[in-house]
């Protein structure tokens, strides 16, 4: 009997192995490469695996019925065969994966690779996970761009400052607030993400029909709706709305954007712990009529409110090392009020007489409303800490070396009106096109300052003074009013031809004038600029193809007329005699298409030298620049920027960019006395001293992936390295600020699950969700290996009257949910 149950056993399991059937052979693309790790699987019994180093494979399936073999690998198109297979069979496969087509701007922009700019896509800005969530968040894989502030939009290019980067939004400057001081009262920049077509940025060299600035151009372009859309995105840190449709006739098209930021979830991980209050709110509407087919009326509206409110009750802060642990201790009294209102308002008309001929006439008015209040009493103690890593109060605080307080009090407001009239044309003839304009702009300022700054020292102020009136530190007392105008011309010519052996060859060549009424001056700027792409060829397989790779260069004097911050000295009071900045520019690049992992991938490389003369130094206060007025330095910068960018996937951009820089400058005035251990004084001009922007190597990456299995889930991962910045004591000193900041690291990485795209098919055609395009749901971490980064510094002393940088830290990791639909 035993037997017999036992022979059975053999034959069921025998009949049920004979169910079976086997698939193997390799995985390789169509160029014969083999790939290891590729997903081989039948997804709708679950049955899966991966090739091993040299791309084998062997997958046991059913046999008797059909099934669908499929196979994937990243940045390959998928691969799918039916097959039925008999009992026992063993069926030799060899899969062919076929690599994806490239379908980028750099195919579908190619005049724009003769310039000195670049385009950059601003759909992205949704999907990079960072804090700003503006268009400044997809800036920082720019060439040259660099910001060690996630909760600022402030950005420097190439060693320059804050204010010497243009911004364009449909040929209209825009600009940044007046009176802000850190990127804690930052509100929503311009822009607004979802009303935009298109970005162009250059780092350098750019044409004279940009302004008068020595660093940067950002031209942004809003949409014209095609038809009716919009969008909403929702999270933590606030959200976003936006609507656009076009009339019966197509002749009107309107969009409208609605914007909600707040930064309490991210402030309130400061070691600065109290009652943070951030509510910035955005509406900006874009209309746009067609009068005729040989006219077109624009409207450009922008209203924005920035409150921000802090009451700060304490401070806890611990630094220094293993050889002296620090801990400073503050108790605060009082609150900080921050208040700007800003309405703009543009009415633009194009004329197109002819089919070669383009005149644009821009009218825009720009208001500012910014007040700031604050007093706020700190009462704080520096403590030593226990070092021995073997004591029971390791970490605990030990003694006491220093004790006492700081008064802040601000009652600060400025009004800014700039009224501004602008005539553009642009003509085409055979090869050349001639680009022309001028304008005209008004600005009305008025500017109130009452700020001082009193420091007590275990019961003593500093500054000191044994029997005369208690003096404060750092007393501004200023009441301006300026008005003046701004005259502007430009004129440039490019042309484009191809030589006899089809190299092509690009160049423009231009001059721009500018006159300032406030103290008199007129600067011309001319500049130029010549790209060539060479007719060589490579051999592939048996064929010739072009390689595709431009060379440029560019030169200019760049000159940066004072606006109100540059002429207002430290104490608050103008000077009338200021000038502008002048920059000679000179830049070397290449921009070329390679192959990477059988995928067409760009690569721009860019070196460039500045001359500055009539600089205006400044000191950097977080985010606060505050200038000496007076143009009595002098400078340079040089450097090398290089990036790469292409898509792993097709549709999903990833980048890489790494930059060094060197700039220095030297104020032409400034000394100190030196006395040796004999009594005898010298004199010390310091020289050349790193500007406040020499942050000498970046780096900064996005990339994406998907998951092969479902390409629905993907990962955005953003990375971001600079080395230290110079710093030094609140002294305004220019020669004692070279010590070095910590380097900023930070990572931001962002699951996102595709809920909805142009390929879901829904149960209810008229269902509620069948009316979206696309929908995800995103979950970020922000600085995902918490580090603390600093934006600034607090000085205090203990009692042997020592100094101590206290850092003000940024923000630890933070978790962010964000959802988004676009119908």
């Amino acid at each position: 009997m035993r037997l017999c149950l036992f022979i059975s056993l053999l034959l069921i399991g025998d009949l049920c192995l004979a169910q079976t059937a086997t698939i193997r052979g390799r995985v390789q693309d169509d160029n014969g490469t083999r790939l290891p790790q590729a997903n081989v699987y039948i997804a709708a019994s679950g049955l899966q695996t991966t090739t091993d180093k040299n791309g084998q494979f062997e997958l046991e399936v059913p046999s008797g019925v059909e099934i669908v073999l499929e196979s994937s690998y990243t940045a390959y198109r998928p691969y799918t065969r039916t097959l039925t297979l008999d009992s026992g069979e063993v069926r030799e496969l060899n899969i062919i994966l076929r690599i994806k087509q490239l379908k980028t701007v750099v195919i579908e922009d190619e005049g724009k690779r003769f310039e000195m700019m670049e385009r950059i896509q601003p759909r992205l800005t949704t999907r990079i996970p960072n804090p700003t969530q503006g268009i400044e968040s997809i800036l920082l894989g720019q060439l040259g761009v660099v910001s060690n502030n996630e909760l600022s939009s402030s950005y420097s290019v190439r060693g320059g400052s804050f204010d010497e980067n243009l911004v364009y939004v449909n040929d209209i400057e825009v600009y940044r607030p007046f009176l802000t001081r850190s990127g804690q009262q930052e509100g929503l920049s311009f822009a607004n993400p979802n009303m935009v077509s298109s970005i162009l940025f250059s780092a350098g060299g750019f044409d004279a029909k940009y302004g008068d600035k020595m660093s940067s151009v950002l031209d942004i372009r809003y949409t014209r709706p095609s038809g009716r859309e919009g969008s909403f995105t929702g999270g933590l840190l606030g959200g976003a709305l936006h609507y656009g449709n076009l009339s019966k006739n197509n002749r009107t098209g309107y969009i409208f954007g609605l914007r909600y930021k707040t930064n309490q979830y991210l402030l309130g991980s400061l070691d600065e712990e109290g009652d943070y209050g951030s509510d910035f709110l955005d509406a900006q509407v874009y209309v746009t009529h067609g009068l005729s087919d040989r006219f077109n009326l624009e409207f450009l509206g922008n209203i924005a409110g920035n409150r921000y409110n802090f009451i700060p009750r304490t401070r806890t802060t611990q630094l220094g090392s293993i050889n002296e642990a620090l801990q400073l201790t503050v108790f605060f009294d009082g609150q900080e009020i921050t208040q700007y209102d800003t309405y703009f308002g543009a009415f633009s008309l194009t004329d197109n007489p002819t089919k070669r001929l383009t005149l644009k006439y821009i009218a825009s008015a720009y208001k500012t409303y910014e007040r700031e209040e604050f007093d706020v009493l700190g009462q704080y103690r520096l403590d030593e800490l226990e070092r021995d890593l073997g004591s029971d109060e390791f970490g605990e605080v030990v003694s006491n070396i220093g004790i006492g307080g700081y008064l802040n009090h601000a009652r600060n407001s400025l009004d800014a009106t700039v009224l501004d009239f602008t005539h553009r044309a642009v003509y085409t003839q055979d090869v050349h096109t001639v680009q022309w304009g001028a304008g005209i702009r008004s600005e009305a300022i008025d500017d109130r300052l009452s700020e001082w700054r009193f420091v007590d020292s275990a019961g003593y102020s500093l500054p000191y003074s044994s029997n005369g009136p208690i003096v404060l530190d750092d007393l501004i007392k200023a009441e301006n009013s300026i008005q003046s105008t701004r005259l502007q011309l430009y004129l440039q010519d490019n042309v484009k031809w191809t030589a006899p052996d089809s190299a092509k060859w690009d160049f423009t060549v231009g001059v721009r004038a500018n006159h300032w009424t406030f103290n008199g001056q007129s600067v011309i700027s001319p500049r130029g600029r010549i790209s060539w792409r060479p007719a060589w060829t490579k051999t592939v397989g048996d064929s010739l193809v072009a390689r595709d790779i431009i060379f440029k260069a560019a030169a200019g004097i760049y000159y940066q007329p004072p606006f109100y911050r540059e002429l207002r000295r430290l104490d608050g009071s103008l000077n009338e005699d200021i000038e502008a900045q002048r920059s000679l520019h000179f830049l070397l690049g290449t921009d070329m298409m390679i192959q990477l992992f059988g995928r067409p991938f760009r690569l721009i490389t860019e070196g460039y030298y500045k001359q500055y003369d009539a600089l205006i130094p400044y000191e950097l206060e977080n985010v606060r620049l505050r200038y000496y007025a007076t143009n009595n330095a002098k400078g340079f910068a040089y450097g090398l920027d290089t990036k790469l960018n292409g898509e792993f996937i097709p549709g999903v951009e990833s980048w890489a960019s790494l930059s060094f820089l060197s700039t220095k400058e030297d104020l032409l005035d400034d000394f100190y006395l030196e006395e040796d251990d004999e009594g005898n004084v010298t004199r010390v001009e310091p020289g050349f001293i790193p500007r406040n922007t020499d942050q000498r190597v970046t780096f900064s990456m996005f990339f994406q992936d998907e998951m092969p299995l479902d390409p629905s889930f993907k990962v955005q991962l953003s990375v971001h390295y600079g080395t230290g910045l110079p710093f030094g004591p609140p002294d305004f000193n220019r020669y004692r600020d070279t010590l070095r900041t910590p380097s900023y690291r930070r990572f931001d990485i962002g699951f996102s699950k595709q809920l909805i795209d142009d390929k879901t098919e829904f149960r209810n055609p008229n269902g509620f969700f069948s009316r979206f395009k696309e929908a995800w749901i995103a979950l970020e971490v922000f600085n995902l290996l918490d580090v603390p980064n600093v934006q600034s510094y607090l000085w205090v002393k203990d009692v042997r009257g020592r100094q101590y940088s206290i850092p003000n830290f940024l923000t630890p990791r933070r978790l962010n949910v964000k959802l988004y639909f676009r119908f």
